[in-house]
């Protein structure tokens, strides 16, 4: 299980190995994704806060990445955290996640990328739930429920 003292040190010391990588032009991923999808995965956009009805599913199931498809998050670990964004408490293996620093927006904060693709996935906090304590939040268009 993956703690808050994990995730700093993988975003100031190096991320896990990713299975595999998926790597494309900007133009590529821009003929491939919808606009919105785009502006989130690719530009580190953030969508609305409750725009997404996948705040409040908590169907079995698991969540993948919606540009390369890299499993992230297995349903099991959703939680209602009521920020406006689904999120999770730990993802679905070490690796799926890479972890990156954050200083925009006047505060620190640890990004959370698709290890596969580089995806903007969204952001992870040390305020989740226990035992893990942390809080993946994730816009809902980066993903795609499988």
């Amino acid at each position: 299980m993956l703690k808050w003292k994990d995730i700093l040190e993988f975003a100031q010391k190096g991320n896990p190995e990713p299975a595999c990588r998926v790597e494309k032009s900007p133009e590529k991923w821009r003929r491939e994704l919808s606009e919105e999808v785009y502006y989130i995965t690719r530009k580190k956009g953030t969508e609305r806060p409750f725009s997404s009805a996948s705040c409040s599913l908590f169907e079995p199931g698991e969540y993948a990445c919606v540009c390369c498809n890299n499993l992230l998050f297995d349903a099991q670990e959703k939680f209602e955290s009521g920020s406006g964004w689904p999120s999770f408490t730990q993802p679905a293996q070490k690796n799926a996640i890479a972890y990156v620093e954050d200083n925009s927006a006047a505060m620190q904060r640890i990004e959370i990328i698709c290890n596969v693709c580089d995806a903007h996935l969204g952001h992870v906090f040390p305020d989740g739930p226990p035992p893990s304590g942390l809080r993946y939040c994730v816009n809902a268009l980066s993903m795609v429920k499988l």
